[in-house]
């Protein structure tokens, strides 16, 4: 061990408290003063302090009840990965807020608009104050003030088929927050040239679908995108419920395939109907 890693360990182990676990075994945890005490003492970003606590066996309170969903190994690889997403609208809005609350690391999110008044039916960025702002930014605040060990890097931008591969680049996982079916096909193909899971999803009504593309694989929803015309969602509305229904599930199969287990919709798509509350799995 060096005499960094001696004294990051000297240091974590003075600062954890004794506290039970929610199912009542005892553990050792990191209030979020102390992460940022350490950062300080130890010139670390407040990421790299949770992770080499999570490595000595002291959980950052913050992520307690994650546990035991995902294991402190778990929980310290979701800190060191890195998720790129388009679109921080309805679907996107969701992601983040269960992305960096689940702990991800490293967020790379890129959209180009701005908050209008339409999107507060189901933007969860939305509201008062945010409408005219660009998105982007309106999330790297959301972000910050959620989990500041999370860091974010805003792309307030539309990007074109080189924007995808770069904002791709060393990523993880690729998560299809757009809206429409126009831009989607060159996300999937950016996601396939880098060889990293996609996970996409759309809403129109209250119809939901999910999907994990592998690499190499065909989107389903690419699969939808020639034939032009009027997105179903602006003909069929988009209800927060459906929105934030699409969003929980593609957080929890982006959050599965960056702890590093198994994704459950690999070569299939989830389609829920919310008005019947019918749930069925298409596999391709």
């Amino acid at each position: 061990m060096s005499d960094t890693d001696a004294a990051a360990s000297r240091a974590i182990a003075a600062a954890a408290h004794e506290a039970a676990f929610p199912d009542g075994r005892p553990g050792r945890f990191l209030t979020a003063a102390a992460v940022a005490a350490l950062g300080r003492e130890l010139s670390l970003p407040l990421r790299q302090v949770e992770i080499a606590a999570l490595e000595r066996g002291v959980c950052p309170l913050r992520y307690a009840r994650n546990l035991h969903a995902f294991s402190l190994a778990e929980q310290a690889r979701l800190l060191a990965s890195c998720a790129a997403m388009v679109g921080l609208g309805g679907l996107g809005g969701g992601l983040l807020e269960n992305l960096v609350r689940a702990g991800v690391g490293v967020v790379r999110a890129a959209d180009g608009d701005v908050f209008e008044e339409t999107n507060c039916n189901r933007q969860l960025l939305s509201d008062g104050a945010a409408l005219g702002r660009q998105k982007a930014l309106v999330a790297a605040a959301r972000a910050a003030a959620v989990n500041p060990s999370v860091e974010f890097a805003a792309w307030p931008r539309f990007l074109d088929a080189a924007g995808m591969a770069a904002l791709l680049d060393g990523a993880d996982v690729a998560v299809d927050a757009l809206g429409g079916l126009v831009d989607r096909p060159a996300l999937a193909a950016a996601a396939r040239a880098r060889g990293i899971p996609l996970v996409t999803g759309a809403v129109a009504g209250y119809t939901v679908i999910v999907a994990t593309v592998a690499p190499g694989a065909a989107s389903p929803v690419e699969l939808l995108a020639g034939g032009g015309g009027t997105a179903a969602e602006d003909v069929l509305g988009c209800p927060s419920p459906a929105v934030m229904a699409a969003a929980a599930l593609m957080g929890a199969e982006a959050v599965r395939l960056l702890a590093g287990r198994t994704p459950a919709l690999a070569g299939k798509a989830l389609v829920a109907d919310l008005e019947t509350m019918r749930f069925d799995t298409v596999t391709f």
